[in-house]
C-alpha cells in the first residue's frame, strides 16, 4: 500500500505538469528542423562477432559490411523496425574508431544520428549558438547523404551526428 499511496500523491504533480503552460513556446523558430533518430552507432572491437550476434542469435536483418574510407570505419548495419543500430569497426589505423576502441576495448555506444531537413541551415544556426561542428563542411555518411558531427561537450557528452532528411 505504501507504492500505492506514492502514486495517488504523485499523480497530481504529474497532471500539474502536463497542463501548464508548454515550455515549447520558449524556443525559438528555426529555419531547420530536428527529425527522427536515425541511428545509434556501436564501436565493436570484433565486426563478424557483432554482426553474427545480431543476425544468428537475435534474428536481425543486417546489412553487409561496408567499407567508408573517408570516415575511417567499416560499417554494418541492423535494422530494428522503428531505427537502426549502426556497428562500427575501425578502418586504418587513423581510424576515430580505433581511438574509440582503445579507450573502451569491449566496445560501447559511439553516437546517436538524428535525421535534419535542413542540414546547410542546422550548421549555419548551430554556429551562431557556439555549438562546435567537427567538419568544415558536411561529409558524405553511411547512407549516401549529407552527415555533420557536433562536439560531444557541447551535447553534454553525446557525440550527435546530424544527417540529412
Amino acid at each position: 500500500s505504501g507504492l500505492l499511496t506514492r502514486l495517488q500523491t504523485a499523480a497530481p504533480t504529474i497532471r500539474t505538469l502536463s497542463s501548464s503552460n508548454s515550455s515549447s513556446q520558449n524556443v525559438p523558430s528555426c529555419l531547420w528542423k530536428l527529425g527522427q533518430l536515425n541511428h545509434v552507432a556501436i564501436a565493436v572491437p570484433d565486426l563478424g562477432k557483432a554482426r553474427s550476434l545480431y543476425k544468428d542469435v537475435l534474428g536481425a536483418q543486417v546489412s553487409e559490411t561496408v567499407a567508408l574510407p573517408e570516415h575511417g570505419v567499416y560499417t554494418v548495419f541492423v535494422e530494428l523496425g522503428n531505427t537502426k543500430l549502426e556497428l562500427l569497426h575501425p578502418l586504418g589505423e587513423k581510424s576515430p574508431i580505433a581511438n574509440f576502441l582503445q579507450k573502451n576495448k569491449t566496445g560501447g555506444m559511439h553516437h546517436i544520428c538524428i535525421e535534419v531537413d535542413d542540414i546547410n541551415a542546422a550548421m549555419t544556426e548551430l554556429k551562431e549558438k557556439k555549438i562546435r561542428i567537427l567538419s568544415e563542411e558536411p561529409k558524405i555518411g553511411a547512407h549516401g547523404k549529407p552527415v555533420i558531427f557536433l562536439h560531444p561537450k557541447d551535447c553534454y557528452g553525446v557525440l550527435v551526428e546530424l544527417e540529412q532528411a
